[in-house]
This record gives C-alpha cells, sequence and structure tokens, in this order.
C-alpha cells in the first residue's frame, strides 16, 4: 500500500511516499517559501533528484508540483494518483478530542478548525494540508495523526494547572503536549536498543521548536510543551518558561498591546531574541568568534535543559538513557556537549569524541563508564505517521 505523509506548515510542505508495510521510501522531499516572491522546490527519490526555484502562491500549487513530479516520466515513482490509498497528515493541536490517529471526516476538519485558537501557528496550516489533499488525492483515504496524542498518558498530576478547577472541567484546560510523534519514535528505538522491561528515559527534540519528555515504561508521564506550545525549553524564536507576571508587567505597565507582547513571546523571542539570530548554526559561529551574546545563549538554552533533565529523573526515580533528536538534537554537538557537561552526579558522562561524530542511525555517545546511556537517535516524524496511518487502515 502507497502511503503519502504531509507536513504542511504555514509556508512550507514536507513529504514521503512509503510503501507500507516494507517501510521503503519512494521519494520525498519539501515545497518551501510559500507565498513569497521566489519558492523552492525539493524532490528525490532513489534514482533522481529535482531542486528548483518557481513562485508558490499557494499550498494547493505546491501540492499540484509535487504530484506533477511523482507523475512525470523521467523522476516519477507512480503512475496515477490512484495508486495512493492514504494520505497521512500531521496535525500539531488534537486537544482532549483527539488521543488516538482519526481518519478525516467533515467533523474531524471542524473540530481541527475549532482548535485554531489553541495552535495559531499550526493547526490552520495542517488543516489547510488536508483541504488540498482531498482536492488532489480524491480516492485516497485522509488520516490525521495529531502532536498531541502520544502525551494523553500523562498523568492528571502533570497536566493539572494549578487554577480554579473549572478551567479544566469546563474549558479542558491543562497540559496537552507537542512534538508526541517525534518524542514517540525516538523513544520506541531506544527502547529497542535498551531491551529493557522497565525503562526510564528522557527524549529531547531540539529543532527550532523544542520539548523534552519523560518517558517511563514506554509511555509519556511528563512533558515541558504545555496548553500551547510556547513553555518550557529555550526556542529558536520562542521564549519557553517565563513568568508569567512579566505579561502583565508588559501590558499594564509598559503599555504594549495584548498581540504584540503574544508575537512577541512566539516569534520574536528565544534565541532571536537573545542573539539576533534565530540559526543555531549562525549563533554557534558568532560564539566560536568570541560573540558574548551568542555564547551565553548557548548556555541559557543548556542550563533549561538540564533543569528538566533533573526534574524527570526525579519525576521518574531513575534514568536509563537521554536521547538527542531533531535538526539541533542530532547535529550539534556544542549543545550536546553544554547539556552533559558536569552532570555525573546523575550519572551522565559524554565522550567528547564520539559526540564529535555525525552518524545518520542510532549512536552512542556516552563514555563506557556512563552509568546512562547517551543517545542521537534521528527523528523520523514522516515514518511514524506512515506507520499509524497505515495500522489504523
Amino acid at each position: 500500500m502507497k502511503v503519502l505523509v504531509i507536513n504542511s506548515g504555514s509556508s512550507s510542505i514536507k513529504y514521503q511516499l512509503f510503501e507500507m508495510p516494507q517501510q521503503e521510501v519512494l521519494c520525498s522531499g519539501l515545497i518551501e517559501r510559500i507565498g513569497l516572491e521566489v519558492g523552492k522546490v525539493h524532490y528525490k527519490s532513489n534514482d533522481d533528484k529535482v531542486e528548483e526555484e518557481v513562485a508558490i502562491k499557494d499550498h494547493k500549487f505546491g501540492l499540484e508540483r509535487v504530484v506533477d513530479l511523482l507523475l512525470d516520466e523521467k523522476v516519477g515513482v507512480i503512475s496515477s494518483t490512484d495508486e495512493i490509498k492514504v494520505v497521512g497528515h500531521r496535525v500539531v493541536h488534537g486537544g482532549s478530542t483527539f488521543t488516538k490517529t482519526t481518519k478525516v471526516t467533515e467533523e474531524v476538519k471542524k473540530k481541527i478548525e475549532s482548535l485554531f485558537s489553541l495552535a495559531p501557528l499550526h493547526n490552520p496550516a495542517n488543516l489547510e494540508g488536508i483541504t488540498v489533499s482531498e482536492s488532489i488525492f480524491k480516492n485516497a483515504q485522509q488520516v490525521a495523526v495529531f502532536d498531541t496524542a502520544f502525551h494523553q498518558t500523562i498523568p492528571v498530576e502533570a497536566y493539572k494547572y494549578a487554577i480554579p478547577n473549572k478551567f479544566l472541567d469546563e474549558h479542558r484546560i491543562r497540559l496537552y503536549g507537542f512534538h508526541g510523534t517525534s518524542h514517540k519514535y525516538v523513544s520506541e528505538k531506544a527502547n529497542e536498543y535498551l531491551q529493557k522491561e522497565n525503562s526510564k528515559i528522557i527524549t529531547i527534540h531540539l529543532g527550532n521548536g523544542c520539548s523534552i519528555t519523560a518517558v517511563k515504561n514506554g509511555k509519556s508521564i511528563d512533558h515541558s510543551l504545555g496548553f500551547g506550545p510556547v513553555t518550557g525549553l529555550i526556542m529558536g524564536t520562542r521564549s519557553g518558561d517565563i513568568d508569567h507576571s512579566l505579561i502583565f508587567y508588559l501590558i499594564n505597565n509598559l503599555g504594549y498591546d495584548v498581540d504584540y507582547v503574544n508575537n512577541m513571546l512566539q516569534k520574536e523571542s528565544g534565541m532571536l531574541g537573545l542573539t539576533g539570530f534565530s540559526d543555531l548554526r549562525d549563533i554557534e559561529a558568532a560564539a566560536a568568534k568570541g560573540d558574548k551574546n551568542c555564547q551565553l545563549a548557548l548556555d541559557m538554552n543548556a542550563y533549561r535543559i538540564k533543569k528538566y533533565i533533573g526534574s524527570y529523573v526525579a519525576a521518574m526515580n531513575g534514568l536509563d538513557a537521554i536521547v538527542f533528536t531533531a535538526g539541533i538534537g542530532e547535529n550539534s554537538d556544542v549543545i550536546r556537549r553544554l547539556v552533559c557537561t558536569d552532570m555525573e552526579y546523575l550519572g551522565i558522562e559524554l565522550d567528547t569524541e564520539k559526540n564529535a561524530i555525525r552518524a545518520k542511525k542510532l549512536t552512542e555517545i556516552h563514555k563506557e563508564t556512563s552509568k546512562v546511556k547517551v543517545l542521537v537517535i534521528p527523528t523520523n516524524e514522516e515514518l511514524e505517521i506512515a506507520k499509524q496511518s497505515y495500522e489504523l487502515l
């Protein structure tokens, strides 16, 4: 069965076509800079590679270009769109409504739309991807895989906020968690590696968005992102944890508009606010040249992660392994080194030589004497979405 996976962002579409259940990747790619003057199209199969620059006015145009490549006589991998039986979609926020992978219906789309306010940067784009896909792959079953679903096992003492009960009871205001597809995928890989019946793992997803999860016996029991995807770790443009009284001070004392403060915390804070750069590679390069703001931002980033590791070790009463994943987690030996420095008390000892090696598979980067395994595991959210979509049907 051919399963197309679509991860639709506000200005991009990631895609992979799988042959399931073999988990064979037939092609993959990215449509980026949607809506800008010059967009980019990336397409790769086992035998061919296409990269082009073209104006991509909207998601429909972008996905239609993907279909053109899939069907192309020279580089294509299918002869008809009818060969694609399932299209799996990443949806960031499922609220308390969606606790598992779900077939898309009109009712499901309405419920996804009703959650726009909880993930305004993501859910509208996710729904757009579903709507466009329905118009192109008319005979395929559309499936929604929710980032929040993996975290539905978090116990009430961890997900409930210490505010009046009515806000949970009447409005379902609670910790939901995000990046669940990634955390689920890498924690399962870590458990396969550990081959331990009762495991205690901390998975650290570091990209432009960042989160950390305590995974006990394969289940998420705590997580750094909350009601929305802004809390917890320091991110590319998001602040992570702050004192919420700061928000009221900015509005009531300094006269800032509510919308400005919200936008500032989501799009102008984090590493961008600290350094002027949102890309960690630029920050690391500047820090290496002596930029004090960039070095401080790296130290702050690592310090925040270390605090969460400590709290999750306490929550699980132990630790077998920590896992670094996603773009920064997989590629930044600098962040991994800063996080794992002075952590011997918790049994974490990093091997600096192993840490410097970039690998595209599960890799150990701890010393032989380390009581806790330190692993780099490349995430594959698209494969996890394909697996869940295939299993549902």
